[in-house]
């Protein structure tokens, strides 16, 4: 016997995923955003999966490596480009695209000796005010790198700040200032401006590439907008079962700080999973989670390898029935709205002490 605690990696909706969006993107190319290994579904099994995705995108260099070990030869874009020039070799040397958003990494490029042109992006900061340059400094930077031999300038691109909200206005603002640098010191090359959310709602934001990364996983960049009216089917489903059922009388408390107390007599269930493995310490009482397929809420405080739910409502529920904290019958935006986060944060937060199970849909 082994802890029952599984994420399974449903490879065929991540396909689907890509091909849902890859259609509403249209003429406009899509990397395929995989950083944070594969927002935490394994990113070796994902890049292999997704065959059709003609380049992929993470954060920094270890993670475009990963790509490499995993027999994945494609372009791979560095969307925080390099921290330091003993980098820049081996982004060359890979074939990586590297993003460049700071006046002291156009400094370093200039003096560096590389075995062949290294493929860049120039960061435009349009409004999130995070990284990139400013329009109105840009086309000096951008005239240096075209200058460098060592470069290949492939384009530009920027980052909104709120794309993922039902008034789109502000986003519109980043976009016109990017399509007038377009017109202007950046005609030519390629731009792109759409994530996840941007290529949904804003069909004039796809431009040439896009970079959706939370829809490929089947989660929803919108708290106004599920994933599945977007059409949209969940990749992984966090999944264990219950290890102990009990008996309650009216008064009996469950748990840590004694939080939760009967009303009257009922059942609750331990399910092996808790927050050492990546289910949200702060998830509140009420969570919903799915016990042979039935919804019932979470009662007491998550601890660190368990968690209590209330069965009083599944009668029939035993020891090894089966427990889905998030998938098909709850999806993890819904359990993330509850406690108080994004999917983002939960898919990345599965930990490493949860074996991932992979159906590639092929059998």
């Amino acid at each position: 016997m082994t802890r029952p605690l599984r994420a399974h990696i449903d490879l065929a909706a991540l396909r689907h995923n890509y091909a849902l969006l890859a259609g509403i993107a249209g003429q406009t190319q899509c990397y395929g955003v995989v950083k944070a290994d594969g927002y935490g579904h394994g990113v070796a099994r994902v890049v292999q999966a997704l065959a059709d995705t003609p380049k992929f995108a993470v954060a920094f260099l270890e993670e475009a490596l990963a790509i490499r070990e995993a027999g994945v030869e494609k372009p791979v874009l560095l969307l925080e480009g390099f921290f330091s020039a003993a980098e820049l070799k081996t982004c060359a040397e890979q074939g990586f695209e590297v993003m460049l958003h700071e006046a002291s990494q156009i400094d370093s490029l200039a003096l560096a000796q590389l075995p062949g042109p290294l493929a860049v992006w120039l960061k435009l900061n349009t409004g999130m005010n995070r990284l990139g340059f400013a329009p109105e400094a840009a086309q000096q930077v951008l005239e240096r790198l075209q200058a460098m031999p060592q470069v290949k300038v492939l384009g530009v691109m920027t980052h909104f700040a709120c794309a993922d909200v039902e008034d789109l206005a502000s986003a519109r603002q980043q976009l016109a200032k990017l399509l007038a640098f377009r017109q202007g010191p950046g005609a030519g090359l390629q731009f792109a401006a759409a994530n996840s959310a941007a290529l949904v709602a804003i069909p004039e934001a796809r431009l040439d590439w896009a970079r959706p990364g939370i829809m490929l996983y089947g989660c929803s960049p919108f708290a106004h907008r599920s994933a599945a009216k977007i059409g949209l089917k969940p990749v992984m489903s966090l999944q264990s079962a219950l290890i102990a059922v009990r008996d309650l009388k009216d008064g009996d408390f469950v748990g840590y700080g004694a939080l939760w107390q009967a009303k009257a007599n009922a059942r609750m269930g331990v399910v092996a999973v808790g927050y050492a493995d990546g289910y949200p310490r702060h998830a509140p009482q009420g969570t919903p989670v799915a016990v042979n397929g039935q919804r019932v809420p979470l009662i007491g405080r998550v601890s660190m390898d368990m968690i209590t739910v209330d069965l009083t409502d599944v009668p029939s529920a035993k020891v090894g029935d089966p427990v889905e904290l998030w998938g098909q019958e709850v999806s993890v935006d819904e359990v993330a709205t509850w406690a108080g986060t994004i999917s983002y944060e939960l898919l990345t937060g599965v930990t490493k002490r949860v074996p991932r199970c992979y159906d590639d849909g092929q059998a």
